[in-house]
């Protein structure tokens, strides 16, 4: 079967991969069913309806525009994301993903469009190309899916929900479900079959499941990022220990924890602690992440989650990678590409790690963030502060930088770097052009190809990244030249930056970035 694009969707190729509840294919399209009035995701384990009730769609708002209900078996919230490299695709991608992150709540459609340097006509036209609804529509889908999820996830009360799921009120938000969703939200929380509530009590945080599409790697990932975890902000333990989240988890045997940084609207900032982790018995089976967020986050709960997707690259079509990947990614295509929760922390630790090994820019990221981050209580002593912003190292001195051990160089290339950020000259999210990021980092002074190339991939999401004078790149490739290093991936765009992973992967940990200039 030929992958679909999203604005594309084939009907009959839809129709077989429903009957065979093919995971490769969550989150691509939806289906709804006329004899129910219900739109399901292609794995929902309900029976198969008869073909000629079934409409498919690219996305769960077409499927709402159309007046089909969510599911409560299958749960379209759930489902996975969408990912592209294509330039159309990829700007109404991120257009999606700043949306549910609640993009629209300050400047609406216009400030979103000029965030992501279009005008807002070119972004409703690419949208409604790519998804075929507007992205006001998209707006309320996310909101309404948002609050299916907490009333059906969590014992949150009802106003609660109505105000994290992105409501100005509760009379709007009931008034949106009984006209969306033909209920009141208390009647759906009632019907939710099964459904295990959060626990009450709030120091337990609010638990989510986030889907991918198999196969991922859930070892080879933390332990990418155990590797790279900043000490006092992140880690990757053992499961069994520190939660019971920690011993829910699934045979795979880690739990990653960190604490993040959220920013919310009018310029506004939320800090709170994350745990993630595969879950444990029947739920192992369902392709899911288990996510145990702070109840400080409570009104931040699209945002977190969206990074957590991020980091652990969750929209990836694995299929698609390892078919274009071809040898290199045999055996092994769980493999993913690691995003970044803060496009400032990535940058830092990016640019302490030129020219050293993976452990030495760990300890460099762990005495920079307990010089300057911000203390934060959480269940686990060694989680105890959030890496800081870069609003606040954009009023330092670099001189207090070089006083940790870092070289005056790479101390005034990070505070560059944080007044870039913080005047918005410069912006390291997956939303951004990436073509024209990597050249406004290159003008950094201090920052070379490789370390713009790392940040593509890692902050930015972009999947064609290529540090091509990584050393380790170099050495499993058997190349002497980042030249060579590029001729030799040619092959395997548009996924090269995850070629970089799976060439890493053939190495000795500690041999991973080290750039040759």
């Amino acid at each position: 079967m030929s992958p679909m694009l999203p604005q594309t969707v084939d009907a009959a190729a839809c129709w077989r991969v429903l009957r065979a509840r093919d995971a490769r294919f969550d989150g691509r399209f939806f289906v709804g069913v006329t004899s129910t009035g219900i739109y399901c995701r292609p794995v929902c384990t309900a029976r198969t309806p008869r073909r000629e009730n079934c409409r498919f769609f690219p996305t769960a708002a077409g499927a709402e525009h159309q007046g089909f209900r969510p599911c409560l078996r299958c749960r379209p919230e759930l489902a996975p994301g969408h990912s592209s490299v294509d330039a159309p695709a990829r700007l109404a991608q991120a257009a999606a993903a700043a949306i549910e992150e609640g993009a629209l709540e300050d400047g609406g459609l216009p400030g979103l469009a000029r965030r992501l340097g279009v005008t807002d006509r070119h972004l409703r036209r690419v949208f409604d190309a790519q998804f075929g609804v507007s992205p006001i529509d998209w707006a309320q889908t996310h909101r309404l899916l948002l609050a299916k999820r907490l009333l059906t996830d969590t014992a949150l009360p009802v106003t609660e929900v109505a105000l994290a799921s992105g409501f100005s009120s509760l009379r709007r938000f009931n008034d949106a479900f009984a006209t969306r969703y033909r209920l009141v939200p208390t009647d759906l929380r009632r019907q939710a079959r099964g459904a295990a509530a959060a626990p009450a009590d709030p120091a337990a945080g609010l638990v989510f499941r986030l889907a991918y599409r198999p196969p991922l790697d859930w070892t080879a990932l933390a332990g990418f990022l155990a590797l790279r975890s900043i000490d006092g902000v992140e880690s990757v333990e053992a499961s069994g220990t520190g939660s019971a989240a920690a011993r829910r988890s699934g045979p795979s045997g880690s739990v990653y924890r960190r604490i993040v940084r959220v920013p919310g609207p009018r310029g506004t900032t939320r800090l709170g602690w994350i745990e993630v982790c595969p879950p444990s018995g029947r739920a192992a089976a369902r392709h899911l992440l288990e996510v145990r967020l702070d109840a400080t986050l409570l009104g931040a709960i699209p945002a977190v989650l969206a990074r957590v997707r991020r980091v652990f690259d969750l929209a990836c079509r694995p299929d698609e990678v390892a078919a274009a990947l071809g040898a290199l990614a045999a055996g092994h295509e769980g493999v993913r590409l690691p995003g970044a929760f803060d496009g400032f922390e990535i940058a830092v630790r990016a640019v302490l790690g030129q020219q050293i090994t993976v452990k030495h820019a760990r300890t460099l990221a762990g005495r920079f963030a307990s010089a300057f981050g911000e203390p934060v209580a959480t269940p686990w002593p060694s989680l105890c502060r959030a890496f800081p912003s870069a609003v606040s190292m954009a009023a330092r001195d670099p001189d207090e930088v070089g006083v940790l051990g870092i070289t005056r160089q790479r101390a005034r290339t990070i505070v560059a770097l944080a007044r870039a950020l913080a005047d918005g000259s410069l912006r390291l999210e997956p939303d951004g052009d990436a073509p024209a990021t990597i050249e406004r980092l290159r003008a950094i002074p201090g920052i070379g190809d490789w370390t713009a190339q790392y940040l593509a991939m890692r902050a930015l999401g972009w999947p064609d990244a290529f540090p091509a004078s990584d050393v380790g790149v170099m050495k499993a490739l058997g190349v002497a030249t980042p030249r060579e290093a590029l001729a030799a991936a040619e092959a395997w765009r548009p996924w090269r930056g995850y070629s970089v992973i799976h060439l890493w992967r053939t190495l000795a940990p500690d041999t991973n970035e080290a750039p040759t200039s």
